[in-house]
């Protein structure tokens, strides 16, 4: 009768060779988790945290950094889609110019104006321009024309935000009123001094608001 030999036990480093072997064969590759297992399992532990409130400390500067960019991002999407058609629709309304309801913007009354000096008609030239001169202040906020204002007061209004056009837009009004009211014939030059004056303006930072 054979006697079986008894198993030898491996020393340390032979166990740990035989365990290595093992683990690197096709079986132990195959149910090893992939790059994107990983990341998916990642992304559920992290989601997981921020419901049950337990996020780990070291991803506490990261997620507030992600949260603040976040609400920039939404910001600036809501001035986007929010801002641009308020100003639009601003730009748009109905204001009280000179003794008229005027609903073009600044940029159609100066080619209404253009238009209007290409034939040498000066009167409707000048009285178009200044009128865009005003809405296009109106358009920036710079001056409030009210209803049954004057043309000498919005350049009053007008020149408290721009101190060195003083004289030039008390100018223009006169211009407008000698046209508008006097009957006095415009003429090209003083077309071109308002023309001058609202280009200048359009283009102006206001030092001081009017209030």
């Amino acid at each position: 009768m054979t006697i079986p030999a008894a198993p030898i036990a491996p020393d340390p480093d032979e166990a740990r060779r035989w365990a290595e072997e093992e683990l690197s064969g096709a079986l132990y590759r195959e149910a090893e988790p992939t790059p994107i297992d990983r990341f998916a399992r990642g992304v559920a532990e992290f989601l997981g945290s921020i419901f049950t409130g337990q996020v780990p400390e070291t991803l506490g500067p990261w997620l507030a950094a992600g949260a603040i960019a976040v609400v920039i991002v939404l910001i600036l999407i809501a001035i986007l889609i929010w801002g641009r058609p308020r100003r639009a629709a601003r730009s748009r309304a109905p204001i009280a110019l000179f003794g008229e309801d005027e609903a073009r913007t600044a940029d159609e009354l100066r080619a209404d104006a253009e238009a209007a000096a290409a034939r040498s008609d000066w009167d409707a030239a000048i009285v178009l321009r200044v009128r865009a001169l005003a809405r296009g202040l109106a358009e920036r906020t710079i001056v409030d024309p009210q209803p049954g204002a004057t043309v000498h007061r919005f350049a009053a209004d007008a020149a408290r935000a721009f101190p060195a056009a003083r004289d030039d837009l008390a100018a223009v009004a006169r211009s407008f009123d000698d046209v508008r009211y006097l009957r006095r014939p415009g003429s090209a030059e003083a077309y071109a001094a308002v023309r001058s004056l609202d280009q200048r303006l359009a283009s102006a930072r206001a030092e001081v608001f009017a209030s």
